[in-house]
């Protein structure tokens, strides 16, 4: 049981790449706090996919692009759990659109989300665990677009470059408290994100064509690199982005 005794927060926890996870963690023997968005009209089988996980998870609504909700999740899960070992800020929304026709709208809303709703919970959780003492894990579900270019998704990739930025920053000024911060950089895989592409059998083949692996990943070999990044066995890593791609950064970087 790789995470024992460690509480750990997800943000965006009730789909995708953050419900696995959230599983993962539950599985290696974490107490996790599930945070989800909540008003959606799945919210009810959301709240009873998290209650059938047991007394190790906690259902904490919040949208992170508000820090006051993003306080009140880790007020929860603390006073549940006792403490933060771990936060993993996961949530995260795209808009495809040509970069002369973004409004300032949709460049607000991907970033106060991506961006600032990163910042907002890895604040939170470093305050949290500086004040507890022992040191801990900060973790970012970031894209390969921290690092390659994609066209109509200006705002999307301006977010993922910053969120990497950030990471680097934090995890210098973090490293005299023993907290680590490190970014996962998913590329194409197959989520409820991705399902317009996972439709449609010509952008499918379009997207396998520059994944030297030749297939889409899976959530749960992402949730298996943010286990690692979150147990002891990372207690020297800090500072760097990992790549979960099948080579897709490589392939586009090469021309």
């Amino acid at each position: 049981m790789r995470l024992e005794n460690k509480v750990a927060l997800i943000t965006g926890a009730n789909s995708g790449i953050g419900k696995a996870i959230a599983e993962r963690f539950l599985a290696e023997g974490a107490k996790v706090a599930i945070n989800y968005l909540p008003g959606k009209p799945n919210e009810a089988d959301t709240l009873a996919q998290i209650a059938a996980y047991g007394d190790n998870a906690l259902a904490v609504g919040g949208d992170v692009s508000k820090r006051e909700d993003v306080e009140h999740c880790f007020a929860q899960a603390v006073a549940k759990f006792g403490r933060i070992d771990i936060a993993v800020n996961n949530a995260g929304i795209e808009i495809k659109k040509p970069f002369v026709d973004v409004t300032d709208h949709e460049l607000e809303l991907v970033l106060k989300i991506n961006l600032f709703g990163a910042f907002y919970v890895h604040q939170s959780a470093a305050r949290q665990i500086i004040s507890q003492g022992g040191g801990g894990r900060l973790i970012n579900i970031s894209s390969v677009h921290e690092d390659i270019p994609f066209p109509q998704f200006t705002p999307y990739c301006i977010s993922k470059g910053g969120m990497r930025m950030m990471m680097r920053n934090i995890a210098m000024e973090l490293a005299p408290n023993k907290i680590t911060v490190n970014n996962i950089a998913p590329g194409a895989i197959a989520t409820p994100i991705n399902q317009s592409v996972l439709d449609d059998p010509e952008a499918v083949k379009n997207a396998l064509s520059e994944i030297p692996w030749g297939r889409f990943g899976k959530p749960e070999e992402v949730a298996s690199v943010a286990l690692f990044l979150a147990s002891d066995e990372a207690e020297y890593v800090t500072g760097s982005t990992y790549y979960v791609d099948g080579g897709l950064t490589q392939q586009v970087t090469l021309y």
